[in-house]
């Protein structure tokens, strides 16, 4: 039997996964998916995450946070009329660019070359709390964060409820990976953290990575990380790229869907019903204060180098 099949069967009837009510849970889940370095599959995943997660009877919404490159609509086959950029000026609310795909998950998608969502003044920040306030009738929301550790991409992944970090086994991407975890820790330790290994060429492989990130982050850091999961090295995948098609959905038999399958199980059934965000309002105000805070105290620690410096 081979590697899909095994997988297959121990997915299955994971399918139609359903859980906890949404009367039970009145407020969205947020998910942030990021990762030390680009050319991880972060953007894939995300896709590919959020129509599981809707196939399992949820309501999703992927909002594009990758805002210098925004491309989850290119991964979909969409070319979106408005965009983020549209609402932050005014021009459109929040629910006017929401599109509807045929996945079953809606997107926000983001303002490629638009990529400083911090600075933005009250007027243009309202306007996105007021577009956030009224998204609330989502289960689960998925973020696809930017690559790196920029202000952005840590502000985004703060007030989530759990954080999927992403990683391949190439010695760079691992690093980058802790990298992202100290960024996170250095906030707080109060974070739900998950590794997930993407294009592994064996499970071994896959627990292997995933056991070194988690070891050097409890060593070093003093911080639990879970391992979610791992998905194969396929061809099917860079083929859904390609055709811009999830392969979740089109090549529903493959071993990179199998994998996915078994992450999307294993994510739901951990999950805490109740969301630590007061919604997705609280959420962006959330996103907001934190660049606040980074940025005044990036302007400390520049005043400080210049008293430095004068004395010298």
């Amino acid at each position: 039997m081979d590697q899909a099949a095994n997988l297959r069967k121990l997915t299955e009837g994971t399918t139609n996964l359903k859980l906890v009510p949404n009367q039970a849970r009145p407020m969205t889940k947020i998910i942030a998916i990021a990762s030390g370095k680009g050319g991880v599959g972060k953007s894939t995943l995300s896709v590919n995450l959020a129509i599981a997660i809707a196939k399992a009877g949820h309501k999703v919404l992927i909002f594009d946070g990758d805002l210098g490159l925004a491309n989850i609509n290119v991964l979909l086959g969409i070319i979106p009329k408005y965009n983020l950029y549209h609402v932050v000026k005014g021009h459109k609310s929040l629910k006017d660019i929401i599109i509807q795909t045929q996945d079953g998950v809606d997107i926000i998608a983001g303002a490629s070359g638009y990529s400083q969502l911090a600075n933005l003044n009250d007027t243009q920040r309202n306007n996105l709390i007021k577009g956030f306030a009224d998204l609330d009738n989502y289960d689960y929301m998925i973020i696809d964060t930017g690559a790196g550790i920029s202000s952005n991409v840590i502000g985004l992944v703060m007030p989530a409820d759990e954080v999927i970090v992403v990683t391949t086994p190439e010695p760079t991407a691992i690093t980058d990976s802790y990298g992202l975890i100290k960024s996170i820790v250095s906030q707080t330790k109060d974070k739900n953290l998950k590794i997930m290994v993407n294009r592994v060429r064996s499970a071994i492989e896959g627990k292997k990575v995933a056991d070194r990130v988690i070891d050097i982050s409890g060593q070093f850091l003093e911080v639990q990380v879970e391992n979610l999961g791992f998905i194969f090295q396929d061809e099917e995948v860079e083929k859904s790229i390609r055709e811009q098609k999830p392969y979740i959905t089109n090549s529903p038999r493959s071993k990179a869907a199998a994998c996915l399958t078994r992450i999307t199980h294993t994510l739901l059934q951990t999950e805490n019903t109740d969301s630590d965000t007061e919604g997705l309002a609280g959420f962006i105000k959330k996103f907001f204060s934190f660049v606040d805070y980074r940025e005044k105290e990036l302007e400390e620690r520049m005043l400080e180098d210049d008293d430095i410096s004068d004395k010298g």
